[in-house]
Order: C-alpha cells, then structure tokens, then sequence
C-alpha cells in the first residue's frame, strides 16, 4: 500500500468517525426514524394541541383538527396563529418617551442610564409600563369547525368520540379522525412551507346535512404578560370587514388601532359566508368533502392563493428535505431504558424548532403559540433557540433571524454610547423596531452579548468562505467593542474584572456581584473569537483586546468550590445562590475550557451541584448546560441523567414542548438546549478524543449518528 493510498485510507474513516458512520450499514433510515415518534392525540388534552407552521407562521390546532375550542386549551398549550410580522401597539395618547423609562445607576465611578421598570407611581412608571407592554405579538385569528347537531345546538367536546390524531412528522400533516354523534369526520391540516398559509381538507357527512361548516373568530389583543392573547370582551375596539368576495374566494379586512392585516380564504365546491355576529364569520360548505387554503397577510393579497393540494405539496417536499438532510440520530440500537424516550425528545424538538424558531427574528421563549413577555423576544435565550441549527447541520435556519441584528445596530449602539461604553450592547428583551423594553432585571444583563459572536463563529465553521466573514464582521467587532469597554480594569490586583451586572443566575443583584463565572468565561471566549476574525479580515488582532483577555480574571473559588461571584462567599448558605440557573457550569461546558479555570475544581463544583441543588427552582435549558459542562468534564452519565433528570422544569408534553409550570407551558430554550447539548455529546467538541464522549461507554448505548457538527 502507498503512503498516499494509505493517507486517504484514513481521511476517509476520520470522515466516518466524525459523521458517525462506521460503514454503509449503519445508515439511518430517516423516515422510519420520523415516522416511529410521530405524536398521537386520542383526546382533548390542554396540553397536547399539534402544531404547523415554517418558522415565520406558526398554526396549532386541538383534536378536530382546527381551532374548534380554543376555551379548553387557553390554559395550557393555546390555539394559536401568529407571525412574525404579526404586531400591535396601543395608541400612546400620552405621547409617552422611551427616556421617561432611564434610570441613573453608578456601578464604576460614573453615571448609567438604564432601562428599567419605574417603581414609584406618576408618569415615568406609566411610560415604562407602556413601553414594557407595546408592541405585543397578535393572535392573527382563529379558523376551526362550526359543528351543530340535528337540533342546530352547537357540538360540545364531550360529544366528539373515537378521536385518532397524528402528526406527520415527515410531510407536516395533521391528520385528525373522529365521530361526531355517529358520524365520521376526518380533517388534514398543513401550513405552507413558504407563506403565512394552511391548507385543510374535510371530509363528513355532515358538511351535506349542513351541521359542519368553517367558522373564523377573530379577537382584540388583550396585552398582558403571558396569555393567548385574545380579548374577547372588546367587539367594538376593533373592526373585521369583508375587503373582497367572489363565488370561490373571500378576503377579510383586519384594522386594530393603527394596525391592518387581511385574512384571505380560496374553497372548492359551493359555500356561503356569513356573518354571525361582529369578528365572527360563518363558511357553509355543500357536499360531503370541502378544501380551502387560508392566508394571512400584512398587506393586501395581489395573487391567488394557490389550491389546498399546492399547500400540501409545499409542506411535504420542505419537510421530506428538511428530515434527509442535516444531522440525525438513532438510539433503536440502545438498550438503556431511557434511550427511547430521549430520541422522541430530539425528534419532536427538531420539529418545533424549525416551526417555531427558525424565522426573520430572534423567536418569543414560547414561539409562535402564544404570548410571554408581551410576545417580545428575549436575545440572552436567542442562542438557546437557535445555535443548535448549526450543530444539526442548519446553519441556513440560524441565519434568517442574524440578519435582524443588522437593524438592531443603530439603537444597540445608542444604549453603549449612553452609558459611556464603545462599540454596541445589545438589548435583553425587545420586538422587531429593537427598542429596549424597560425591565429591572434584563437591562442588567450582559450574557446576551457575546452570542452574536458564538453564533456568527458556528455559521463560519459551517461555511468556512471569506464571505460569511465579510457578512458578519463588522457587528462581530461592534460587539468585542463593547466587551473590551465594559471589562473594568482592577489595577489594584492587576486584572480586568465584571461587574454592574445582573448574572445570567438572575437572583444575583448587578449592585453586587463581580465576576461572574459564566460571564468571564465567555468574555474570553468571544474577545478571542473576534480576534480570529480580525485575522480571517487580514487585519492585525487588536492589541487591547489581547491585554484583558490575558488579564481576566480567574474564576473564584472556596472550600474547592467555584462560585457564582466574588461577592458570594455564603454560596453554600443563602438559598439566592443555589436557586435559578446553576450557571457557573456554564463556563465549561456550552464553552471550550480556558486559562480562568481548572478542569477538577469544575468538576468538583458539578458533582456539588448535582447533589445540592434546589432544582425545583430551575428552567428548562438549565438541564442540557448541565449536561453539556458533565461531558466536557468526563461524566458522560451525569450528561444523560441531566437530560432525562425527573423534575418539573424537565418535562416534555406529548407534542413534544417543554413544560416549565402553569404560567409557562411551552418554553423552547429547553427544547433548542436540549438539540445543542445531544449533538456535543455525539458529534464532540474541538479536541475531543472518543467518538460520543456524551454518553456512557457501558454498551447500552449504542447510537447511529451522522451530520451532526462538533462544539467549539
């Protein structure tokens, strides 16, 4: 054999290894992989609504297949229907500033304006409440099943039996069969790939008898923290109006305040629309099969609509695609008693990812199903959301919601410069005009800024060319601008420090906490990060950036034991610093290790957690960074024990969300969390030495997997 036969010999099997294919057999046969964790309804359950969509529109529907009773899942997954262009605002009569919401702190010798909720009543606590509150995401209207008996009484839930529903995880569908008194009724319903579109197709006897028509109930935003965001108490503060109507066609005009969107509806066969009464209109159908397409839109629609059939083509080739391409893994080889469990997790949350937090913005912690925190997005949970595409292989469905950050420049710089640092701070919790929502603990925030970078480096490792540099360098460098900035210099003890900063360990208090762990580490991280791109630009790295990287400082311990900052040496005592996220783990584990640290104090610090933890108290992303931080430190069992840990915040429903508690029924950090921790613990990380170092090397996990992309 020749050197060089030789040589190819072995990058082919590195090629293998890294993919995870040790040879041709071992090929994952992706639909059945889809096809064995499809969800399946058998009853009304508040928590088990189905949901389709694309990333930019998102549709969920209860066990008729539509919106048929919203009222039964209002309080657990809701039936929602929005978009990402779909906002509102109040009318601001009082003609209220954003400045009216800044408040003066001094944490380093100088004067900083913050964004922050006013405590004491009069006009700047109005402003700051309105401002926390506007603009808040629509429920864009519900479309479900108008269904009587003989009697023309309205059908209840306790009258639909024989419920068989299943989500199509391959194609998209939601196919939904039932008996309504006796009768069959089947029901597919599917979102376009492309626009803000679902296509649904009836079959019944009794469309014929006139007792099963398409009902479209449309409601005032009720603007509150978290809800369904449906005012039904307000016919008159809004208007719903026929814009245009044809024998097969009708578009329904929407004007809430200064908001208009339009509702657009093309059907098969003969129907009658009617309006029942204000915001609620009436399609009967004749004959015993019916299809429409419904679309909603910012503007007013100038072409047609497209048939049901054209719809279902649109979801079935994206999500065919979607499935055979990009990462994939296949525990039906494992014997661990959890495995099966933990690969209907991947699998789902691969699938609610794509539709609820792939879109043109950063997406709501609760996507596109309904309102937390006023709909707005949070960016400190944007990684959370989205980074793990790229590790899938996806990196094309991280990238459509980068480019907003382009549009957020101007304001994000205007925040750095009030405070008196450089470059740009990026803003916690904000919507699409990235004005900064007044909160007392998000504007203290300072995790969020370094994920532009994280997210910008996984992007390039996924397309390593000279363009995606070009795309993402200016912000890369606006960004470590404003971290060299903010990094204040201890000349006491020769180190730059943090501090004035609320922890991503959010019972820590910005007045007092300085250095915290998670925080340090990835100031070091993204400040080298960005010195590499200086050098993929052809520029020389930034001398000033090196000297705090060099001198940052250490991460703090006691008693063998890292802590959540310099100014927590009661950690092991006040329950503020063993509650929320567990966040030191952080610094090993979503990121490589670096000089701040040493390996075995971290994992003594794990091994402490893990035993003392009040993990009631946690949230859903806090079990993968967990995981993350167990296999980068060697404790491949505790990883896989994180991610399957019984506790509340863990929960995953039948459709796949992770269930937090009755406020937050969905939460999809957890959900992406969960996707960046599996393919680390499978693909690896720069300089990991085994193939799945995530998973314990006992023989009963034995995993298939290929696409996946190793961590930095």
């Amino acid at each position: 054999m020749t050197y060089n036969t030789l040589k190819k010999k072995l990058l082919v099997g590195a090629l293998a290894l890294s993919f995870g294919i040790v040879n041709a057999q071992n090929k994952i046969d992706r639909k059945a992989l889809a096809d064995r964790n499809n969800p399946q309804v058998t009853k009304f359950d508040r928590h088990a609504s189905l949901s389709v969509g694309n990333g930019n529109f998102a549709y969920t529907v209860d066990a008729t297949g539509l919106q048929t009773f919203p009222e039964v899942y209002n309080t657990g997954v809701p039936l929602g229907t929005q978009s990402q262009w779909g906002w509102h605002s109040y009318p601001n009569v009082e003609n209220y500033k954003h400045e009216e919401a800044l408040k003066n702190y001094n944490f380093r010798g100088k004067e900083e304006p913050y964004s922050v909720q006013i405590k004491e009543p009069g006009r700047q606590q109005d402003a700051s409440n309105y401002f926390r509150a506007n603009a808040h995401r629509l429920h864009l209207g519900y479309v479900g099943l108008e269904l009587t008996n003989k009697n023309g009484s309205a059908i209840k839930p306790e009258d639909i039996t024989n419920i068989h529903q299943k989500l199509e995880l391959w194609n998209g569908f939601i196919n939904s069969s039932y008996m309504v008194e006796g009768t069959p009724v089947t029901v597919k319903t599917a979102a376009s790939a492309q626009k803000d579109q679902i296509a649904v197709s009836v079959k019944s006897a009794l469309i014929s008898k006139k007792q099963l028509g398409i009902n479209f109930r449309f409601p005032y935003p009720t603007g509150k923290h978290t809800d369904d965001a449906s005012d039904w108490t307000s016919p008159g503060k809004h208007k719903t109006e026929i814009f245009s109507q044809d024998s097969q066609s009708f578009t329904l005009k929407r004007t809430l305040d200064t908001t208009v969107y339009y509702v657009s509806v093309k059907y098969t066969g003969k129907a009658t629309l009617k309006e029942k009464e204000p915001h609620y209109f009436v399609l009967t159908p004749s004959g015993r099969e019916f299809s429409f397409v419904c679309e909603f839109t910012d503007k007013a629609p100038a072409k047609s609509l497209g048939t049901a059939q054209e719809t279902y083509n649109s979801s079935q080739t994206y999500w065919n695609d979607f499935w055979k391409k990009g990462g994939a893994i296949d525990f039906s080889k494992a014997t661990d008693a959890r495995a099966k469990e933990l690969e209907r997790r991947i699998m789902l949350s691969q699938y609610l990812m794509a539709i609820q937090s792939a879109g043109m913005y950063p997406p709501q912690e609760t996507g596109l199903t309904y309102n937390s925190w006023f709909g707005k997005f949070h960016l400190e949970m944007h990684w959370w959301h989205a980074a793990h595409f790229a590790l899938w292989n996806r990196a094309d469905l991280l990238e459509r919601s980068m480019d907003w950050y382009a549009k957020a420049y101007p304001i994000a710089k205007q925040i750095a410069e009030r405070q008196g640092f450089k470059g740009i701070r990026w803003m916690k919790m904000t919507d699409p005009s990235a004005e900064e929502a007044p909160s007392g603990v998000g504007s203290f925030l300072i995790w969020q800024q370094p994920h532009f970078i994280y997210m910008a480096e996984l992007i390039y490792r996924n397309n390593p060319d000279k363009k995606v540099v070009e795309k993402y360098n200016f912000l890369v460098q606006q960004t470590a601008e404003f971290m060299a900035s903010f990094a204040d210099y201890d000349k006491a003890k020769d180190r730059y420090i943090l501090q004035g900063v609320i922890a991503a360990q959010e019972t820590l208090r910005a007045s007092e906490t300085v250095n915290p762990p998670f925080e340090l580490s990835y100031w070091h991280f993204a400040l080298s990060t960005a010195q590499k791109w200086r050098e993929r630009m052809g520029e020389k790295r930034n001398p000033e950036w090196d000297k705090i990287i060099a001198k940052l400082s250490s991460l703090k311990e006691k008693d063998g034991l890292y802590l959540a900052s310099e100014d927590a040496l009661n950690t092991y005592t006040d329950v503020r610093f063993t509650s929320d996220h567990p966040a030191v783990l952080g610094a090993v584990g979503i990121l490589p290790q670096t000089k701040l640290l040493k390996p075995e104090t971290m994992k003594t610090t794990l091994n402490w957690i893990w035993d003392n933890w009040n993990w009631d108290e946690t949230w859903g992303w806090d079990y993968p960074m967990v995981a993350m931080s167990a296999a980068r430190l060697g404790e491949p069992e505790k990883a896989v024990g994180a991610l399957l840990m019984d506790k509340r915040t863990n929960t995953y429903l039948l459709n796949g969300h992770n269930y937090q508690d009755e406020r937050l029924r969905v939460y999809l950090p957890g959900n992406g969390g969960m996707l960046a921790a599996v393919a680390m613990m499978c693909a690896g990380w720069d300089g990991a030495t085994t193939t799945t170092p995530g998973f314990p090397k006992n023989g009963k996990w034995d995993i298939v997997w290929e696409g996946l992309k190793p961590m930095p």
